[in-house]
């Protein structure tokens, strides 16, 4: 978040009018990081430094989240479900009101974000940003190179052709009639992966989010979340 003078901030969150809070500033009321300011021309960033007046945290009304979360199977990506299933806002307990970015559907798992930035949402959503968004995928039948070629291409699925992706074959297992691969795209069309491998004659059997942009799932089992780092956010942006 851009830096911003100090007694706007104070005023914003409710610690008095602007002109009070330039006062308390040069009264010696306020500390940032616990030192006491009085310049006026001083700025602070809301999202990284700790104000206090009079000994009293200024909790930052307008403080911008970004959540990570491992979005386990079964769940559905929206804020409020209307036939009352499991939704990934019950496995986010933030005080911020946070959205999705972008959708998982319900048999899909891994990397979900979540935010109360509405910029942040467009960046990452809108195909002309170009973020990667990673999945390793299981399918039905032996995929061959042939069909590899085609998705990395384009494919239609259904009045929409894909934008080229990358498609990287990991494992095929002829017993089980399986094959898996790792695919990377940038769009975000509605079960676009599974369409994907469908319109080549592959039904998907397990589809899982590796990552989003710099952002993976290391370190996160299914259903728990983090805070995304600075630079992670930055990186994104």
């Amino acid at each position: 978040m851009e830096e911003e003078r100090l007694q706007k901030y104070l005023a914003n969150n409710g610690v008095g009018s602007r002109r009070k809070c330039e006062q308390y500033i040069l009264d010696g009321r306020v500390m940032v990081n616990g030192i006491i300011i009085r310049e006026l021309g001083t700025k602070i960033n809301p999202d990284e430094d700790q104000v206090y007046f009079d000994g009293k945290k200024v909790e930052n009304k307008n403080k911008k989240v970004y959540i990570l979360l491992n979005k386990p199977i079964g769940y559905v990506t929206t804020v409020k479900d209307q036939f009352n299933r499991d939704a990934v806002m019950d496995l986010v307990k933030v005080q911020e009101r946070v959205v999705p970015v972008g959708r998982l559907d319900m048999y899909t798992s891994g990397a979900l974000i979540l935010t109360n930035d509405g910029d942040f949402v467009y960046k990452c959503t809108h195909p002309k940003h170009e973020i990667d968004k990673t999945y390793t995928v299981t399918l039905k039948g032996i995929i061959t190179k042939e069909e590899v070629d085609k998705l990395c291409t384009g494919v239609d699925i259904g009045g929409y052709v894909t934008r080229p992706a990358k498609v990287k074959i990991l494992k095929t297992d002829f017993e089980k009639d399986i094959s898996r691969l790792e695919i990377v795209i940038h769009e975000g069309k509605n079960r676009q992966v599974k369409k994907m491998f469908e319109s080549v004659g592959h039904p998907v059997k397990r589809l899982h989010r590796i990552s989003v942009g710099c952002v993976n799932l290391k370190g996160l089992r299914p259903g728990e979340y983090r805070r995304l780092k600075p630079q992670e956010v930055k990186d994104l942006k």
